[in-house]
C-alpha cells in the first residue's frame, strides 16, 4: 500500500548523522522491503530543544502551511494519496503537528513508532508542544514501542481501542565479521557517540570516571564523535593524554572499520532510548559495555553480546576489566553479539513484523 512517512524530530535526509536519522532511514527501508510504496510526506522538523514559545508558534504556523500543501497535493494528484500515515519519534520536544490532522482529513489510519509520553511537560516552557504530542499519541491507531520504558508509559495512558505493539530496534546487517585474534596489546577500546549537553555529556563523564579507575591498566581508546559539547568532552578526557585518540565525526560508511578494529565498545548510555551504536558494534562482532536501563536492555542481552552494569563508574570499570582479563569470555561475546543481532534485530525480521502489524491495522 501507499504510505506517507514523517519524522518530526529529524527527517531522513537531514545532514547531521544521528541515531534518530538512521532509524528513520531504516524504517523507510523496512517498509519498502515489505513491498509498500513509501513517500516522505514532509521534511518539516518540528523540534524545539530549548523551550522557546515563539519558536513553537512559528512551527505551529509552518505545520499549518504544510498540511494545506499536502491537502492540495493529494487533491491534485490522487494517485499519491496514502492509505496509511506513519510517523516516527513523537515526543514533547518534537510533536507531530502534521500526521494526525492529515490522517483525519484523509480518513486513514495513523501509526506512530517510538512515541514518548511526558505528562509533567504539560506545564512549563514546552507546554504547548507537550499537549500537541500527547494529542497526537492519543490519535494513533497503532503505537509501536522500541523500548520497554516507552511501552510502559504508552500502556499506562493509552486511550480505549488503541493497539500497542513492540518493534525491536533493527539495522541492515553487514557481512559477517571475519575471525579476529585475541585482545591486542594494548587493548583497543572504542566510543562512538555525539557530544552534546544532557545525557550524552553525562555519559562521557561516567566513562571518564571509569577510565580513571582503569588508568593503571594498558589500553587505548578511540573516540569517534563531535558536537556542541566537544570542548567539555576534551576536558574530561585530557588527563589520559595520548591514550585517548579523538577522531571527530566520521562518515557513517567508515564506521565498520572502527568496529572491526576494536576489542570492546564502551558507552555508558545514561537514559539511552536504546542506542543504535550498540547494535552496530554487535553486528560487527564487537562486544559492548553499557549501564543497565530500560533502553540499553532493549538491544543488549547481558552475557550474550556484551555486559550490562550498575550505574556507578566503579561498576562500569569492573565489567570492562573482567572482560579484558578473560579472553575466552570475550571471544564468546564476539560470536554471541553477532548472533544476537541476526536473530532479533535484522532488517528482514523488522520488515516482516511491520508488514504484519500494518496489515492488521488496515483490516
Amino acid at each position: 500500500m501507499r504510505i506517507a512517512f514523517h519524522a518530526p524530530l529529524k527527517p531522513p535526509g537531514h545532514p547531521v548523522p544521528s541515531g534518530d536519522r538512521q532509524m528513520a532511514r531504516l524504517l523507510l527501508r523496512a517498509l519498502e522491503r515489505a513491498g509498500h510504496r513509501v513517500e516522505v510526506a514532509s521534511t518539516l522538523r518540528s523540534y524545539d530543544g530549548i523551550g522557546d514559545a515563539n519558536a513553537q508558534q512559528r512551527l505551529f504556523a509552518a505545520a499549518a502551511d504544510e498540511r494545506e500543501r499536502l491537502r492540495r497535493l493529494y487533491a491534485d494528484e490522487p494517485e499519491r494519496r496514502p492509505a496509511l500515515w506513519f510517523s516516527y519519534h513523537v515526543y514533547y520536544k518534537a510533536p507531530d503537528l502534521i500526521g494526525p490532522a492529515m490522517a483525519r482529513s484523509l480518513g486513514i489510519p495513523y501509526v506512530v513508532a517510538e512515541a514518548s509520553r511526558a505528562l509533567k511537560r504539560l506545564t512549563g516552557p514546552w507546554a504547548s508542544f507537550a499537549e500537541a504530542a500527547e494529542a497526537a499519541i492519543d490519535e494513533a491507531t497503532l503505537t509501536l514501542c522500541v523500548s520497554e520504558r516507552d511501552r510502559q508509559a504508552i500502556e499506562a495512558h493509552r486511550p480505549p481501542g488503541q493497539r500497542i505493539a513492540t518493534l525491536p530496534p533493527f539495522l541492515d546487517l553487514p557481512m559477517p565479521p571475519p575471525a579476529r585474534p585475541p585482545v591486542g596489546t594494548p587493548p583497543r577500546l572504542l566510543t562512538v557517540a555525539m557530544m552534546r549537553p544532557g545525557d550524552k555529556l553525562a555519559s562521557y563523564a561516567r566513562l571518564a570516571e571509569a577510565l580513571r579507575i582503569l588508568s593503571d591498566r594498558p589500553w587505548v581508546l578511540d573516540v569517534v564523535g563531535d558536537g556542541p559539547s566537544a570542548a567539555e568532552v576534551a576536558a574530561l578526557l585530557a588527563p589520559f593524554g595520548p591514550r585517548i585518540r579523538r577522531h571527530g565525526a566520521v562518515p557513517p560508511q567508515t564506521l565498520a572499520g572502527w568496529y572491526a578494529d576494536a576489542d570492546l565498545l564502551l558507552w555508558p548510555g545514561l537514559n539511552e532510548a536504546f542506542g543504535m551504536v550498540y547494535l552496530e558494534a554487535q553486528a560487527h562482532g564487537t562486544p559492548v559495555v553499557a549501564i543497565a536501563n530500560a533502553g540499553t536492555g532493549t538491544v543488549i542481552h547481558d552475557g550474550v553480546g556484551g555486559r550490562l552494569t550498575g550505574p556507578s563508574g566503579a561498576e562500569y570499570a569492573a565489567a570492562v576489566a573482567a572482560l579484558l582479563d578473560d579472553s575466552v569470555q570475550l571471544s564468546a561475546l564476539r560470536t554471541g553479539a553477532r548472533r544476537h543481532v541476526e536473530e532479533r534485530h535484522g532488517l528482514d525480521a523488522a520488515a516482516a513484523r511491520l508488514d504484519g502489524l500494518l496489515k492488521e491495522t488496515m483490516q
